[in-house]
């Protein structure tokens, strides 16, 4: 969907035993112009929650403030918070609705809850998919090469962190529309956090 927009963009989500980590690059471009080179394409939703997303910035900006929402309800209505999948599902179905004139992006939605770790993957008109791991945006095909070599169900947090940014790395390399760094958020039972990786510390 990026590419056919011209929208720059790679995000990586990892699966790991002890919690997920998603990261996605800053550059914002349409087509070969770029706009700006410390965009935000990772969100956290919540303390157990974050996405990221590629495609129109104001589409991707608009999805987290959707999904903070709902999570916020949810959590202030039933006491608790709400599942991963659920959360997912619902951002599929919002997603879905709007599939005539649909939300220019793709979005990886990932946390920990009472079942776990989880990563969706999310196209523009909702499909659904649960993966291990993924990436997104015209630099996916130069991110995955690098996460189905390296990829373990073995590996934790502080392994999927380098496995992330090396993903992210191997796209800034080659997608001439991908660069600025990288965001990074990693969602364990402990919470999130997050880190910028400052763009003098990889290449792009």
């Amino acid at each position: 969907m990026s590419e056919e927009y011209g929208i720059g963009a790679t995000a990586v989500g990892i699966k790991a035993k002890d919690g997920v980590v998603l990261a996605a690059e800053k550059r914002i471009t349409y087509g070969f112009y770029s706009l700006s080179s410390s965009g935000k394409k990772v969100y956290v939703v919540n303390d157990r929650m974050a996405l990221a997303s590629a495609g129109v910035i104001a589409d991707m900006q608009t999805i987290a403030k959707i999904l903070r929402v709902n999570a916020k309800m949810y959590e202030l209505e039933s006491r608790r918070k709400p599942s991963i999948a659920a959360m997912a599902k619902l951002l599929s179905v919002i997603m879905f609705n709007r599939r005539i004139m649909p939300f220019i992006a793709e979005v990886l939605v990932g946390g920990y809850d009472e079942e776990g770790p989880h990563i969706f993957v999310l196209d523009p008109v909702g499909s659904l998919i649960e993966d291990d791991y993924a990436a997104l945006g015209t630099g996916a095909k130069m991110a995955i090469s690098i996460l189905d070599a390296n990829y373990s169900k073995d590996v934790d947090v502080s392994g999927a962190r380098k496995l992330a940014i090396n993903a992210i790395r191997a796209a800034l390399e080659r997608d001439p529309v991908s660069g600025g760094g990288i965001d990074l958020v990693t969602v364990t039972a402990d919470g999130v956090s997050e880190e910028e990786i400052k763009v003098s510390a990889v290449v792009g």
